[in-house]
C-alpha cells in the first residue's frame, strides 16, 4: 500500500528539536496570571542572558510587547515565549518553573547548559 507524503514525511521540528527553554505549566500558569493584570493579552514573556552578575552571565524574565522577526517565539501552555537569537545557545536545555515555600516564592531558572552558578541562581557561567 503506497504511503501519502504526510506518512513518509519526517516529524515536524515541533517534535523533534528541543524548546529553547521550557516553562512548567505551574510557571505558566503565573505567567498567565501577570498578563491577566497587565490586562494585555498580546504581551509575551521574555527570557534573554545579558553579560553581568557574579558570576559573568546573567537572565533577564519580563513581559514584553516588542517581538522581532530576530526573536524565537514558542507558545507553551498559552504563554508566548520569546527569546533573542543570542540567548537561545544558553537557554536551550533550561527548564523555569514556579516555587513557592517558606524559604523563596518566585520563578527558579534550572540550566543544566550553566557551568557553574552563583548563589543567588540569577547569574551563571
Amino acid at each position: 500500500m503506497a504511503q501519502t507524503a504526510e506518512e513518509t514525511a519526517p516529524e515536524t521540528t515541533k517534535e523533534t528539536s528541543r524548546k529553547s527553554i521550557q516553562l512548567t505549566e505551574t510557571a505558566a500558569g503565573e505567567v498567565q496570571k501577570l498578563i491577566t493584570e497587565e490586562g494585555r493579552p498580546d504581551i509575551a514573556l521574555r527570557i534573554a542572558v545579558q553579560p553581568g552578575g557574579c558570576s559573568g552571565l546573567r537572565y533577564a524574565m519580563y513581559l514584553d510587547d516588542q517581538v522581532s522577526e530576530k526573536d524565537l517565539l514558542e507558545e507553551q501552555f498559552g504563554v508566548k515565549v520569546v527569546v533573542d537569537k543570542m540567548s537561545v545557545p544558553y537557554l536551550t536545555q533550561a527548564t523555569i518553573d514556579w516555587v513557592d515555600s517558606l524559604e523563596a516564592s518566585g520563578f527558579t531558572i534550572d540550566n543544566p547548559a550553566a557551568q557553574s552558578s552563583c548563589a543567588c541562581g540569577h547569574s551563571f557561567h
